[in-house]
């Protein structure tokens, strides 16, 4: 793990796509984060944040939620204070997921789906989903906090789902 990943306090992560072709319904990709205890690392969120929504103590807010992708730059935006999470979490899963109308969706429907996450100006990962297209969901990225020290570090992820949504948020805290 390289020293840029650690003592990580503030960290954004950004979403964008394009929108549907005319007369199709809208894509709508959201971002997940997932909360875990340490005594619970990999077993259910404590909290997750996801649709327009924010931690109960304020630490993570999602402060965009498009649901067209029409915009320019990063359509969905969310901003991790890691630093002022308190210290009984250990563990914060991010996971991105295709909202499915009736016909369904999968990440390889969605033109120019691409998804950054950065530490201030310092680029920790970017995907564009083009390893996990026939999924529905991926996971992203985990940050864990450190027993000694306390500080948080990034473990870059792409690990797709092929699920819907609440199915996903309940298998997240699984991917090691």
């Amino acid at each position: 793990m390289s020293n840029i990943s650690k003592g990580l306090k503030k960290v954004e992560v950004g979403l964008k796509w394009d929108p549907s072709p005319l007369g199709s319904s809208p894509h709508d990709l959201d971002i997940i984060a997932a909360t875990y205890t340490a005594d619970d690392p990999h077993g259910s969120p404590d909290y997750l944040v996801h649709f327009d929504s924010r931690s109960p103590d304020g630490t993570i807010t999602l402060s965009r939620d498009s649901t067209t992708g029409q915009g320019f730059g990063y359509d969905e935006v969310m901003v991790l204070e890691l630093e002022r999470l308190a210290e009984r979490y250990a563990r914060v899963v991010i996971g991105v997921a295709v909202q499915q109308p009736a016909e369904g969706r999968i990440f390889g429907d969605i033109e120019n789906a691409s998804v950054r996450i950065r530490d201030g100006y310092t680029v920790l990962a970017e995907h564009d989903f083009t390893e996990v297209a026939g999924c529905t969901a991926a996971v992203v990225a985990e940050f864990t906090r450190a027993r000694e020290g306390g500080y948080w570090s990034f473990r870059e992820v792409l690990h797709g789902f092929d699920t819907d949504l609440a199915s996903f948020t309940s298998a997240m805290g699984a991917v090691r």
